[in-house]
Parts: structure tokens; sequence; C-alpha cells
């Protein structure tokens, strides 16, 4: 397993300081001995690479994204992304897509975010956080094949978007009738199909994880997402999983940071 940094960000200013999260989460994974599958978790033994990125140029961010993450899908049989922001979703996602189809395999993605991130973009070259998906759905990626989970504050534009591209949808009042029901019905999305899962921390309701740019109240527990998380790894066509909009600079007694890392030893 393969773990990545990428510190890219593309989010209107709000963003700034997800850059740090891929070092502080790596720096915070060292006081995780082991996962709660008894997996020892020794940080200095982990595959780890970092894009380098300039933020200030897009359009050569963007392209080194997408580049190295296709070399990592021809390479490793399961890669983690760290953000940065979930702008770099656009180019990974594309990336996994183009290796789906060099290998004749059906790509699957399962989006964990409190918003549909299907804004109308303005510039869709090089589409924000809150574009990504809606750039990836214009772009080819089979809609059908997208299962979005818990968002909670959609905008209406959004809602009729993602109603015409025929994208799957569960809220959190759905999920949480019966969690393990669930839970299966997003493992059987992804059967017979090559697997991402794309985690925007904003999922998890802020009183658990406020190092984010915008706080939506109504999300899940720690607990009810690690559950999920540790499921959802066993799925055997897991290929890659992103972690994205974890900020330092807002966070509180690094709760999110320390959340990130948990989240990334169940991924171990």
């Amino acid at each position: 397993m393969l773990i990545v940094k990428v510190p890219g960000i593309n989010g209107l200013g709000e963003t700034k300081g997800c850059e740090k999260a891929g070092n502080a989460i790596l720096e915070s994974l060292k006081e995780i001995y082991s996962n709660e599958q008894g997996v020892p978790i020794d940080a200095r033994l982990l595959d780890l690479e970092e894009i380098h990125l300039d933020n200030s140029d897009l359009e050569m961010s963007n392209e080194l994204i997408y580049k190295n993450s296709l070399e990592f899908f021809e390479e490793k049989p399961k890669t983690i992304f760290i953000g940065g922001d979930h702008s770099i979703s656009y180019s990974t996602t594309k990336a996994f897509f183009e290796s789906c189809k060099q290998r004749d395999k059906e790509p699957c993605l399962i989006v964990f975010d409190a918003h549909p991130d299907c804004m109308d973009s303005v510039d869709s070259k090089f589409p924000t956080h809150e574009e990504w998906l809606r750039g990836l759905i214009e772009s080819g990626f089979p809609a059908e094949n997208i299962f979005l989970i818990g968002v909670r504050n959609p905008d209406p534009l959004e809602t009729v978007f993602l109603k015409k591209q025929g994208v799957k949808m569960m809220g959190m009042n759905q999920i949480l009738e019966n969690l393990e029901d669930s839970c299966d019905t997003i493992m059987e999305f992804s059967n017979n199909k090559e697997l991402y899962i794309s985690i925007d921390i904003d999922v998890i309701d802020p009183a658990f994880a406020p190092g984010i740019g915008y706080k939506e109240p109504g999300g899940f527990t720690t607990r009810q997402f690690l559950y999920l998380i540790q499921r959802l790894n066993l799925v055997k066509n897991l290929r890659a999983v992103d972690i994205v909009e974890i900020n330092p600079d807002k966070d509180a007694n690094d709760l999110t940071v320390k959340l990130g890392a948990k989240i990334l030893a169940e991924l171990i």
C-alpha cells in the first residue's frame, strides 16, 4: 500500500492551511501503535510519496497530480492520497478512471461529503473544491457509478444536476436508521467494480472534526464513521482512498488531525 501526500489547494481562499495536513497526519500517526484490527503501525516503515506542487500554478499542479496518480494506479494495488482540499480529487479520480479503462475494468466512486461539490464551474479546466465532482462527471466518469453519502447542505441547483445525472445518494437519516444495513448497501454498490473512496472530513460532525472550512452540523460521529471505514476496507477491489479538507490551522486540540491519522491507520 502506498501513501501519497498531495498538498494541493484550489478552494476559493477558504482552504488555505489544508496543504499542511499530510505532514500533520503522518506525525500524528506516530502516536498510533496499532489499529483496531490489531495491525501494528510503524510510521517509519510506510511506503510514502509526495507530489510536490506549486499551488499558484493550477495547470501544472493538476497535470502533476494526474500523471503521478496514473503511475501509482499502474504500479500499486492500493493507494491512499492525503490532501490538500477536495480539488485534488478531480485529478486523482480522472487518473483512476483512465487506469480502469486501460485495464478494461469498471470504475466505482464512493464519496463521503457534507456537500455535493457540483457547483457550476467557472473554470471547468481546473475545478475548485466546490466543483470537482461535477467536473469529473462532465469529463466522462459514469455518473451511475457514483455514490454520494452524507450530504446535508446541497445547493438546489446541485440537487437538480445530481438527479439529472443519476448519481446515487444516501442522506444522514437514511444511513443512521440502520448503519449496518446502510453499509451493506454501500459495499454492494461496488460489487464487480474497481473502487475509489473519497473522504471529505466535513462529512463528520464538526463537534468531532472542527478543523474544516465549512462546518455543517448533523454529521457522523467518529465512531460511526470508523465503523464504515473498517467495513469498506474489507472490500477486495478497493484500489484508492483520499482523505481531504483537514485544516490544521483551524483545528482544536488536534482533534481533526488525529482523526485523519486514525482513519489512515484503519486503512492500513
